[in-house]
């Protein structure tokens, strides 16, 4: 792990370079905000809907077939 001494350097030269920056800039470098679903369940409801789209169309193809 890095020293105190280190660490201190660290978060200085973030909250300058920060502070040093327009406020516009920074509203362009913004990444956009992720689902809720995404952010409290991470891909599981993702992989739940690609899953069930699969079987719908799996589904959707057996009756066309028959």
């Amino acid at each position: 792990m890095a020293s105190s001494n280190d660490l201190i350097k660290y978060i200085t030269e973030r909250v300058v370079t920060y502070m040093d920056t327009p406020k516009e800039e920074r509203k362009q470098v913004q990444r956009p905000k992720e689902p809720w679903s995404v952010r409290w369940f991470g891909m599981i409801p993702f992989s739940v809907s690609l899953w069930k789209e699969e079987v719908v169309t799996k589904k959707g193809n057996k009756k066309r077939r028959s």
